[in-house]
C-alpha cells in the first residue's frame, strides 16, 4: 500500500492533483477543500489511501491523517464506496462528520449529494460507535460557509470557496447556474451538482 505521497504539484484540476515522484505523475483523487491547499510547482506531502478495483487503481489524497482514516472507516458502511465517502469528506469535514452521526443527524447527511434518508440512517446505526466523538470544536460546514438554502447550492458553493474563490464570487456563480438546476427540478430530477459545479467554474473563468 501507499501510505503517502510527497513530490512537486505539477497540476490541479476539478477534482485531482498530479505530484511528481522520481520523474512519474501521480494522480490523487482528492476533496475541493485539500486541492485548495496546493500550489503548481511547490512541494506537498499527502496521506492516500488506494483503492483497487478489477480494471483500476486509484490513489486518494487527503489533508491529513484524520481525513484519511476517516475516508477508509466510511467505505466499511453499507453501500458507501470511494466516491460517496470523497463527497462526504467534501462537504462535512471528519469532525463535522463525527458530530453528525453522534447527534443522528439525518438531516445534515443527506446534505451530501447520493446519500437519502435511508442511506444516512444506515450510517447512523452502523458508524455510531465507531467514529468515536468530535474532537474539535462546534461543527461548521467545510468550508466555513452558512447554508445558502437548497443542497445543491450549499454544495457548489463550498465547492468553489474550497478551489479558492471568494464567498462573494462563488455565490454570483451559484446563481449564474440556478437557471440549470431549476430545469432540472422541474423535470423532476436531482440537479447533477458535479455538472453545476463544473458550469459555475465555466462562467467564473468567462468572466
Amino acid at each position: 500500500m501507499i501510505a503517502f505521497v510527497s513530490g512537486t504539484v505539477a497540476g490541479v484540476t476539478l477534482n485531482s492533483a498530479v505530484l511528481e515522484v522520481g520523474g512519474v505523475g501521480l494522480e490523487l483523487m482528492c476533496t475541493p477543500g485539500t486541492l485548495a491547499t496546493l500550489r503548481a510547482g511547490e512541494q506537498a506531502t499527502l496521506p492516500t489511501s488506494m483503492v483497487v478495483r478489477e480494471e483500476s487503481l486509484t490513489l486518494f489524497g487527503f489533508l491529513d491523517d484524520d481525513e484519511k482514516a476517516s475516508f477508509e472507516l466510511l467505505q466499511t458502511a453499507s453501500g458507501v464506496g470511494p466516491k460517496l465517502a470523497q463527497a462526504m469528506l467534501a462537504v462535512l469535514g471528519p469532525d463535522d462528520l463525527r458530530a453528525a452521526v453522534a447527534a443522528e443527524d439525518v438531516k445534515t447527511l443527506t446534505s451530501v449529494p447520493g446519500i437519502g434518508q435511508k442511506g444516512a440512517q444506515r450510517i447512523i446505526l452502523e458508524l455510531r460507535d465507531r467514529l468515536g466523538a468530535p474532537v474539535g470544536s462546534a461543527p461548521a460546514t467545510r468550508t466555513g460557509v452558512p447554508s445558502t438554502g437548497a443542497p445543491w447550492r450549499d454544495q457548489v458553493h463550498q465547492g468553489l470557496v474550497g478551489l479558492g474563490w471568494s464567498a462573494k464570487e462563488a455565490e454570483r456563480a451559484v446563481d449564474d447556474v440556478a437557471g440549470q438546476a431549476g430545469a432540472a427540478g422541474q423535470a423532476g430530477k436531482e440537479p447533477d451538482v458535479g455538472a453545476l459545479l463544473r458550469a459555475a467554474l465555466q462562467t467564473m473563468r468567462k468572466g
